[in-house]
């Protein structure tokens, strides 16, 4: 059985599934709702076995991208896994693809890109909120994906300064603003995403959009609900996940 070493990061995982995403090298700790951690202490356990923190019991795991999504220190609303997967699908992104996003949030989008994009890919993000950046790219560190990505303090309804994208998702108020910027800085057949909680704001995006050389223009809402499985039968989980945003997609054409 594989044994933690000295410097990695692996998450913690109790029974009800909250997970703490720790970094063995680091420094001893509190962690609300578990106590006192010292990381160091992990250091030689086997991976897959429950060990006891705080009277409490947690499993030792390697954290996979939900992990690092999940555990994600929140301080702006996030673009949720669902999302996420549906942006990358619908986006055709790849390794060694270059991404552009623009509204950076906590960086949960962001990680989720770079672990795709991955190992000679680029995500690029614009954000004109510094204290966002720095957040995010802290939340980067801890998933080691930080190197896979490029931050820029821009606006970018003001304009995108690099040419033949892959892709280019924008999470910000207004993405309407920014259109003509993105068909300008897409590669042919190069993808346009928009993520926005209005549908009023959708309505103004795909306006603009159509004025561009753009094809494939949809807009989709995803709704989650989890079924509970038990002994005693099958049922819908009281606590479905809803709207969060509209996601709408075009591809850029000559």
């Amino acid at each position: 059985m594989k044994k933690i070493g000295k410097d990695e990061t692996i998450v913690l995982i109790d029974e009800k599934y909250k997970k703490f995403i720790i970094k063995t090298s680091g420094k001893t700790d509190k962690y609300k709702g578990v106590g006192v951690i010292d990381p160091g202490s992990l250091v030689g356990r086997e991976y897959g076995k429950q060990i006891e923190i705080g009277n409490k019991q947690f499993w030792i795991l390697q954290p996979s991208l939900l992990d690092k999504l999940q555990g994600l220190k929140r301080r702006a609303q996030i673009i949720l896994p669902r999302d996420a997967a549906h942006i990358i699908m619908n986006c055709s992104i790849g390794s060694g693809h270059i991404v552009l996003e623009a509204g950076i949030g906590s960086g949960s989008l962001t990680i989720a890109l770079a672990n795709i994009v991955a190992p000679n890919g680029k995500v690029i993000s614009y954000d004109y909120r510094e204290d966002f950046i720095d957040h995010a790219m802290k939340n980067l560190k801890n998933a080691e994906l930080e190197k896979y990505v490029t931050t820029k303090n821009k606006d970018v309804t003001k304009g995108i300064y690099e040419k033949e994208l892959d892709a280019i998702i924008l999470d910000i108020p207004n993405p309407w603003d920014a259109v003509n910027h993105a068909w300008n800085a897409l590669k042919p057949g190069g993808y346009l995403c928009t993520y926005s909680p209005l549908i009023s704001q959708v309505e103004q995006t795909v306006k603009e959009i159509k004025k561009h050389s753009f094809i494939e223009v949809k807009t989709f809402e995803n709704i989650q609900r989890e079924m509970v499985v038990s002994d005693r039968g099958t049922r819908p989980s009281f606590d479905m996940l809803g709207h969060t945003g509209y996601l709408t997609f075009a591809r850029k054409v000559l």
